[in-house]
């Protein structure tokens, strides 16, 4: 699984890093940073990552 987020589209919500936090985290100056290959098991948590984000910036691909 690959995710990619669209920074220019991410407005440091957090809810990513809510929904799936070993995926998704903020970094000290409050900017999401996050794993780009991470394990298929996560796979429930960051759909659920994704489909919180208020601005849809988030995309998973196999």
């Amino acid at each position: 699984m690959k995710v990619t987020v669209d920074m220019n589209l991410c407005q440091d919500h957090g809810q990513c890093a809510i929904a799936a936090p070993a995926v998704f985290q903020m970094n000290d100056e409050g900017k999401l940073v996050h794993e780009s290959e991470p394990d298929d098991a996560l796979r429930t948590e960051v759909e659920e990552a994704a489909d919180v984000c208020p601005v849809q910036a988030i995309f998973i691909e196999d």
